[in-house]
């Protein structure tokens, strides 16, 4: 005779979907993709999601020879975050049912927090763009350099988010309730009574009572890339393609996201580093005209003492082909074949992660349980659609109820061209 639950708890456990709805702060900010279960199954997992195009005009009328075929690029996302929460009640503990509801609510936290963290890593490690702040946050115009950069780059406006570490959403709090309390606005009295900063230079804010760190960069200085171009792509620069051959023939997708350069050295580079490289400037992802600003680059990888994977790839606007016509990021202004390499994060800091929201995916994953094998099962879904599945058994020979919480979600960074993240105090 299999366990069951019993009302009771299902409407106990019940409480558990709502307890982790209002515990997902950052989840809400990205966009849910429902892949088919029975396809994931089969994949391992692994399906392979569409890039928008990116149009390509000519001038004049005559266009006799610009027909030619656009390139798709595709990402991989993965389903591969599997968490559980597991606790244990003994017989004597089972007689007060509060006990249970606190472990719930427990498990529930902390489920919540990782799928958060999950999000908040992706970004902070995968997201290109990069606000460096040299003082403390001030509020307004902090904001704005990101609202700046993402307009400069062609990123979406609507749905931009920005989570800052607490330090650094009380500093611009604190900002805003000091110059605008004269007013006795809404604004000034959320920020003086709440902490409160809302929604500031076309982002939506929220605050994080946990921040990634990053340190400061040990590369040092004399590190070098080569900038210099040969039409059709060479060297550092990336061509940019749907799919790739094997030996064999077969085709595979290609990520595009990330790509090898060589640089003069990679010793104490790290994953998370970000920097920049001389002559290469940031552009317009419609336009194509450069930003005047220098393109910010970082760190995926540390592949050998010389070679390091990075995103985005730098593919340039001068491009000979319809792929690096479309797709071009970077425009090169002066080539060199010892391009200085400088550093971005140059001191110990909070990581604010920023994105838009398109540029972030949360992909709920979903799993069965056997429900004729002594173990009493639930489902739920949250808000978000993260299967939560209840399991529970009472094990006779230590008089012990043993329960456990579980969720399976994946996380992909569809364009890390429009995420990123923004470092206060950086001298």
């Amino acid at each position: 005779m299999p366990n069951q639950f019993s009302k009771q708890e299902i409407v106990d456990y019940s409480k558990l979907g709502t307890m982790f709805e209002d515990n997902l702060v950052i989840s809400k900010q990205a966009e849910i993709f429902n892949a088919d279960p029975t396809n994931m199954a089969r994949s391992g997992d692994i399906i392979w999601r569409p890039m928008p195009y990116i149009g390509v005009s000519f001038d004049g009328t005559d266009q006799t020879s610009n027909f030619q075929e656009s390139t798709q690029l595709s990402v991989p996302v993965t389903i591969n975050f599997y968490k559980s929460s597991p606790f244990a009640m003994t017989s004597q503990e089972l007689r007060d049912n509060l006990q249970s509801g606190r472990l719930q609510k427990a498990a529930a936290q902390k489920l919540a927090s990782d799928i958060n963290r999950s999000i908040q890593d992706v970004v902070c490690n995968e997201g290109t763009l990069f606000v460096k702040r040299s003082g403390v946050m001030t509020g307004f115009d902090d904001v704005a350099q990101c609202d700046a950069l993402m307009n400069e780059q062609g990123v979406p406006y609507p749905d931009r988010w920005l989570a800052l570490s607490s330090r650094d959403y009380n500093s611009g709090a604190s900002n805003l309730q000091v110059a605008s309390r004269s007013f006795d606005n809404e604004t000034s009295t959320r920020a003086l009574r709440d902490a409160m900063i809302g929604r500031v230079a076309s982002f939506d804010t929220l605050k994080l009572d946990y921040a990634n760190q990053k340190a400061a960069a040990l590369g040092g200085a004399g590190l070098t890339a080569s900038t210099t171009y040969t039409a059709g792509g060479a060297g550092n620069y990336w061509l940019p393609a749907a799919t790739a051959g094997a030996a064999t023939g077969q085709l595979s997708n290609v990520d595009n996201r990330k790509a090898q350069i060589t640089l003069s050295a990679t010793t104490s580079v790290v994953a998370g580093d970000r920097f920049t490289i001389a002559g290469v400037q940031a552009a317009h992802m419609i336009t194509k005209q450069s930003t005047g600003q220098l393109r910010d680059f970082v760190v995926t990888r540390v592949i050998s003492s010389t070679v390091l994977e990075i995103s985005p790839p730098i593919i340039n606007v001068a491009g000979t082909s319809q792929a690096e016509k479309a797709y071009g990021n970077c425009v090169i202004t002066a080539q060199s074949g010892t391009a200085a390499i400088v550093f971005r994060n140059t001191a110990l800091g909070a990581l604010n992660p920023f994105a838009v929201k398109g540029a972030i995916e949360l992909i709920p994953g979903t799993f069965d349980v056997p429900t004729n094998e002594g173990v009493a099962s639930m489902k739920m879904s949250t808000e978000h659609g993260v299967q939560l599945v209840v399991t529970k058994f009472f094990d006779g020979n230590v008089m012990k109820e043993k329960v456990r919480v579980d969720a399976f979600w994946g996380v992909a960074c569809l364009n890390p061209q429009m995420c990123g993240v923004m470092m206060f105090s950086q001298p």
